[in-house]
């Protein structure tokens, strides 16, 4: 696991920053893994990035027999996410999709998992109570706003679950803002922080003043920095990572 101070770094860039450094370290496919292939809601944008290790849920509020099922669920659940070390982050996988027929989250669960060490929640399902989730410091990004709770006892937990058509393990580590999230493999984790570092570097050192220093130039000199500027971009990233930048 990353420090607590390497974490509060990688919380300093939005989640596409992340992603051109980890896609700089990864070996997995870069247009299909890892990240939100469907689209999802961020309801606290001004509260910026959240980053933190995944804990696992599974719901199903449409079917009344999960109460019954199980009725020590909830203290079940909430001892499995007091074991884990945080920040965390729950990503919940609601069964009732495509439809949504209650939340899970709201006020009270908000409150409860932050004083578990939660920072925030990733689920395909909906919220409630938003201006109360806002003002406990919890973080949201979901498919929709909703009204009642319904059935929303756990089903399954620390266990991999699919949300936005992506597969979440649990204690992976995710970034995530109003872009969307994206879920760290374990074995990119250690070198991530600087590959993010660098990748925002390399760009505020070539291409971003090479683009804003153009007031007065021609449009054919523009063109001229421009070029040169990608021309060293690439060469940068090749010369650190061993393949070419995406520019």
């Amino acid at each position: 696991m990353l420090t607590h101070a390497e974490l509060l770094e990688l919380k300093r860039w939005n989640t596409p920053t992340i992603y051109n450094g980890w896609e700089q370290i990864t070996k997995k496919d870069i247009a299909r893994e890892c990240f939100n292939l469907e689209e999802t809601m961020d309801f606290m944008p001004l509260m910026g990035p959240m980053v933190g290790y995944a804990v696992t849920v599974v719901i199903e509020p449409g079917n009344a027999e999960h109460p019954k099922n199980n009725p020590d669920a909830w203290q079940q659940y909430r001892e499995y996410v007091a074991s884990v070390p945080g920040p965390k982050i729950v990503v919940v996988q609601d069964l009732d999709k495509p439809w949504v027929l209650g939340s899970f989250w709201g006020e009270v669960n908000a409150n409860i998992h932050k004083a578990l060490g939660c920072v925030g929640t990733i689920t395909d399902g909906s919220i409630r109570d938003l201006d109360e989730m806002h003002n406990a410091g919890f973080k949201a990004l979901a498919k929709r706003l909703s009204v009642g709770h319904a059935h929303s006892t756990p089903v399954r937990w620390n266990c991999e679950v699919e949300v936005f058509g992506t597969p979440i393990r649990p204690r992976q580590l995710i970034h995530a803002d109003k872009h969307g999230f994206l879920a760290i493999p374990k074995e990119d984790e250690p070198k991530l922080l600087e590959a993010a570092r660098f990748m925002d570097t390399n760009e505020c050192q070539t291409l971003i003043p090479a683009a804003r220093n153009s007031h007065g130039k021609s449009m054919e000199n523009i063109l001229s920095d421009l070029e040169a500027a990608t021309a060293q971009f690439k060469i940068s990233v090749k010369e650190k990572f061993g393949k070419q930048g995406e520019w």
